[in-house]
């Protein structure tokens, strides 16, 4: 298939494409800067310049492709509101393109959806984010009421840590943070959990998905349900070589900025539908393996 992408030089994104060009397929990458484009030429992919505000660019590329995955995201926690913007009309000039021709609509969500009692979030559960001002501008569900009108959208659900050796994510910030104040630091008693995959199981979901998924899939690329956070801060703590500790509730926020209220959740999510419809196991690293591996404690 020839394959537009969004976000192919990204973190996720470029494992992706490595992916995609490996299994056969024809890519082609949106690149918004010469760096990203020389980047995606070296491996053989074609670039298509652009980025998430240039909607034009983007039909453009959408039209004369096969499939579209769309992995990219501004990413600015200073301005979500714009971030959110973004990612709606992005999502809705893609499916607006693809309309009616079953061609597959691959976008990357999030499975950082509400508790469930406790229970780690599957398949099943739907996301109760619409409209605008909901997270990533409720791209997911706006995706989804696309099937209706002819497009086979699948939303592939990534762990809020997708590491591995490079990775500039949350699980590099937490260490930065470290770093900084001299601890490692987990909130209450750590026993929230963050589900976690490795960059390279991300990367083969994706292209699985795009492969076999039907339409109105939801995909969890996850490889483990849940990592304690008080697991996490002690292999920050042996990597840096300083002190564990916990951080109230209270004063997560002032700790770790803003990503202490993400710290603190309790999110674990099952990838086992997702395991079986695909036909695939997890094959990376753990993310305390991954940890203890010492990349993200390079100077």
């Amino acid at each position: 298939m020839r394959v537009f992408v969004t976000g192919a030089s990204g973190w996720i994104g470029s494992a992706v494409v490595d992916e995609l060009l490996t299994a056969g397929h024809a890519v082609v990458g949106l690149a918004r800067s010469d760096t990203s484009a020389a980047s995606l030429d070296a491996k053989g992919a074609q670039v298509h310049r652009g980025d998430l505000d240039d909607l034009d660019s983007i039909r453009e590329g959408a039209a004369t492709a096969d499939a579209v995955l769309h992995l990219a995201n501004k990413h600015d926690f200073s301005n979500i509101a714009v971030s959110n913007q973004a990612e709606r009309a992005a999502v809705q000039a893609i499916g607006d393109v693809l309309t009616g021709s079953g061609r597959p609509f691959l976008l990357a969500s999030g499975v950082a959806v509400p508790a469930q009692g406790g229970r780690p979030a599957t398949e099943d559960d739907r996301s109760p984010f619409h409209g605008l001002e909901s997270p990533r501008g409720g791209s997911e569900n706006l995706a989804l009421e696309y099937v209706d009108r002819g497009v086979n959208t699948v939303s592939v659900r990534y762990a809020p840590t997708v590491h591995g050796d490079g990775d500039h994510g949350f699980i590099a910030m937490l260490v930065a943070i470290a770093r900084e104040k001299g601890v490692a630091g987990y909130v209450g008693d750590g026993t929230n959990r963050w589900p976690a995959v490795h960059r390279s199981d991300a990367a083969q979901i994706t292209r699985l998905g795009l492969e076999k998924a039907p339409a109105g899939t939801l995909l969890h690329a996850v490889s483990e349900e849940g990592v304690p956070t008080r697991e996490i801060a002690e292999a920050i703590g042996r990597g840096l070589d300083v002190p564990v500790t916990s951080i109230a509730p209270q004063d997560a926020q002032e700790h770790f900025g803003w990503i202490g209220q993400f710290f603190a959740m309790d999110i674990p999510a099952s990838s086992a539908r997702t395991q079986e419809l695909l036909g695939w196991a997890p094959s990376g690293p753990g993310l305390i393996q991954d940890l203890d591996a010492g990349s993200y404690f390079r100077a």
